[in-house]
C-alpha cells in the first residue's frame, strides 16, 4: 500500500511516497530512494519502489526540493540542484523513515540513480545508519561530465557565465535559467544528449506532464564542483552494489567502472547493455530493479518471496 507523504527538511518541506512492506509481520527494512538530476519521483521511481515493496521492503521515496511536489526553501528558486544541500535531505529522509512505526530503524538501505546515485554512496560514507546501498548509473565526475556535457557549438561554457549570474543574483535579479533538454545544438540545455532528449520528453508526455524542463544556471555550476567518488573508499563496512550502463554517455559508465575499483569490500557491480536511461524500462529494468532488490534483501534481512527470486 502506498501513502502520500510529507516531512521537514529544516527549510524545505518534501513530499514523496512511502510503501509499506508487502507481508511484513512486523517492522520492516526501509529503502529511501530519490531521484536523478533535475527529474521527478514520477519518472519511473515508482516501478522500483513496487518491485522493492513486493519483496519485503519499505520504501521511502521523494521529490528533491524544488521539484516535482517539495517546496524549496524560503528566498531560494524552484528547480536549483545543489548536491550537498540534496545529500543533507537524504539524511532527512531517512530520521523520517526511521520514526515511522512500520520501519525498523536499524535496517535502513539508500537507492540512488544517476546524480542520486552519486549521493546515495556519499550518504553512506558519511551516514552509518545506512546498511546498504545501491546506485545506478551513477554520476562520480563533475568535472569530467561537465567537459563533456556543458557545451555550445562544442565550446566548453566558461566561469564567467556562472560568475555573471552570481553577481546578477547577489543584486536581488531572478535567478538564471536554462532548458534541462532542447532540439537546438546551439542552445546551452543541461543535458545535450540525444538519449536525455528522448528520454525526458517521453517521461514528461506519459508520466509528469507538470515537469518544467527548466534548471537554474547555478546547478551547472554547482555540478561541475561535485566530486563525488572521492567518497567510494569510504563506503566499507556498508554493502556497496554499483549498477553500470556499458555504453553510459551521459554519466560515464567508463567512469563509473574505474571509480568502483576504489571502493572496498563488501562490493558487487552488474553492468546493462545500452545507455544511461536503459535501466528504467524493458529488460534493463528486470535486470537492474531485481539485482538492486536482491541485494536490500540480503544485507537488509528482509523475507524474499520464493516466487520472486530470479
Amino acid at each position: 500500500m502506498r501513502h502520500d507523504i510529507e516531512f521537514d527538511a529544516e527549510g524545505a518541506l518534501l513530499r514523496g511516497w512511502f510503501y509499506e512492506a508487502e507481508g511484513a509481520g512486523g517492522r520492516a527494512p526501509c529503502v529511501v530512494m530519490a531521484h536523478g538530476w533535475s527529474s521527478t519521483r514520477r519518472m519511473y521511481l515508482d516501478r522500483f519502489a513496487e518491485v522493492f515493496a513486493a519483496a519485503g521492503l519499505a520504501v521511502l521515496v521523494y521529490d528533491n526540493r524544488g521539484w516535482g511536489d517539495s517546496e524549496a526553501a524560503p528566498g531560494q528558486p524552484r528547480h536549483e540542484i545543489d548536491p550537498w544541500v540534496q545529500v543533507g535531505d537524504y539524511r532527512h529522509a531517512i530520521t523520517y523513515a526511521q520514526n515511522r512505526s512500520e520501519v525498523d530503524p536499524d535496517r535502513i538501505g539508500v537507492w540512488g540513480t544517476s546524480f542520486s546515485g552519486a549521493h546515495a554512496y556519499v550518504v553512506a560514507a558519511m551516514d552509518r545508519r545506512v546498511k546498504a546501498v545501491v546506485t545506478q548509473a551513477p554520476f562520480v565526475s563533475g568535472r569530467a561530465t561537465y567537459a563533456n556535457l556543458a557545451r555550445v557549438d562544442n565550446q566548453v561554457v566558461g566561469p564567467d557565465v556562472f560568475t555573471a549570474d552570481r553577481r546578477a543574483r547577489a543584486r536581488g535579479e531572478a535567478a538564471a535559467t536554462i532548458p534541462v533538454v532542447g532540439a537546438d545544438p546551439g542552445r546551452l540545455v543541461g543535458l545535450p544528449t540525444r538519449d536525455s532528449h528522448e528520454w525526458f520528453t517521453h517521461a514528461r508526455a506519459e508520466l509528469d506532464p507538470a515537469w518544467p524542463n527548466e534548471v537554474t544556471l547555478r546547478s551547472l555550476d554547482n555540478y561541475y564542483c561535485y566530486e563525488p567518488a572521492k567518497y567510494l573508499p569510504e563506503v566499507t563496512p556498508t554493502p556497496l552494489l554499483m549498477i553500470v550502463g556499458s555504453e553510459d554517455g551521459l554519466t560515464g559508465g567508463n567512469l563509473a567502472a574505474v571509480a568502483y575499483s576504489s571502493a572496498a569490500e563488501p562490493k558487487d557491480i552488474v553492468f546493462l547493455p545500452g545507455g544511461h536511461f536503459d535501466a528504467y524500462t524493458g529488460q534493463g529494468f528486470a535486470v537492474a530493479s531485481q539485482a538492486a532488490r536482491d541485494w536490500f534483501v540480503r544485507h537488509l534481512s528482509a523475507p524474499l518471496f520464493a516466487d520472486d527470486h530470479g
